[in-house]
């Protein structure tokens, strides 16, 4: 992992991240801790969180708080803001990352779909968001909210339209809080990723052929002409902290995509619908069991070491 050498607006500052037992979130923490905050990782995996805490400790050298906990409940998140707040000598930095990705054509699901993505995806950052908004309103650095959004929250992708419908909330989210907040010293920014290489496809959920939404969403997951690299993507996003930024979009293919919806949505929906062409068609039924069998191999595979990360 690359070292932190320049100096940061956040340095020494505390900060918590939610979903930060993995991927993005896991490198985002490790590099806060590289900027010597004093940093909280919140999962809702106790044996994965000592895991990722270990890991970041060997890399940095920086001990890291954890804290267990599912975004989903209200009441915990908030135990869990207090606590962090009171461990830490104040909240700075808040991180909303904890999401859940559903990948299946909408003819293999149903509207239960819909409702988990939207209570993990919207409900969790509403939860966090606004537990954290007290404690940063306190913080003597003038706080600082990160709502992690996606590329899929500006414009509908096929086979993933549960998720893009989450994530286009958490984007509106962030900018009515950015408007509401300014008078009080606090800044809110939304990052909106386009691919990333961070294997969020070994912890996705497949539905319809599975195997096949498996393949074609790891593959373009994984494909460096259209994903960044997560490493840059972290480094990215606590520049934007820094700079108190409003919005951030990541990746090329993520900035055309949402200039060119802007200009002509009606073009972008027609092209959207000859992409889902190339698509795997759904099964007959929902195709439960498959998705069900696939995650739970992928899962097996994985436990044992600390999630892919690059």
């Amino acid at each position: 992992m690359a070292t932190t050498s320049r100096r940061s607006d956040l340095d020494g500052l505390s900060a918590l991240v939610t979903g930060g037992s993995r991927g993005l979130g896991l490198l985002l923490c490790a590099r806060l801790a590289r900027r010597r905050c004093r940093v909280t990782i919140a999962a809702r995996d106790a044996d994965e969180l000592r895991r990722v805490a270990a890991w970041v400790e060997e890399r940095t050298g920086v001990t890291v708080s954890t804290a267990v906990c599912g975004v989903r409940d209200r009441a915990a998140v908030g135990a869990m803001v207090e606590q962090a707040d009171s461990r830490q000598g104040g909240l700075d930095v808040v991180i909303a990352n904890a999401g859940v990705i559903q990948v299946a054509p909408v003819a293999s699901i149903d509207s239960s779909a819909f409702e988990d993505a939207m209570s993990t995806v919207f409900g969790g950052t509403v939860n966090t968001a606004m537990a954290a908004l007290p404690p940063l309103y306190r913080s003597d650095a003038c706080g600082r909210l990160c709502l992690i959004g996606s590329v899929g929250g500006l414009l509908a992708v096929p086979h993933l339209l549960p998720y893009s419908c989450a994530k286009a909330a958490v984007g509106t989210l962030g900018e009515g809080l950015r408007a509401e907040t300014a008078r009080k010293n606090v800044s809110v920014t939304t990052v909106r990723p386009g691919l990333m290489r961070t294997g969020s496809h070994l912890q996705a959920e497949f539905g319809g052929r599975a195997s096949k939404e498996f393949a074609w969403f790891s593959a373009l997951a994984g494909a460096a002409v259209v994903s960044m690299d997560a490493e840059r993507a972290a480094e990215r996003i606590l520049r934007a902290l820094e700079r108190r930024r409003t919005r951030l979009i990541l990746t090329p293919a993520a900035r055309a995509a949402s200039v060119t919806h802007g200009v002509a949505p009606a073009t972008v929906t027609r092209l959207s619908g000859l992409a889902a062409r190339l698509l795997p068609n759904p099964p007959d039924g929902h195709g439960e069991g498959a998705k069900a069998r696939l995650k739970a191999a992928r899962y097996r595979a994985t436990t044992s070491a600390v999630p892919p990360i690059r």
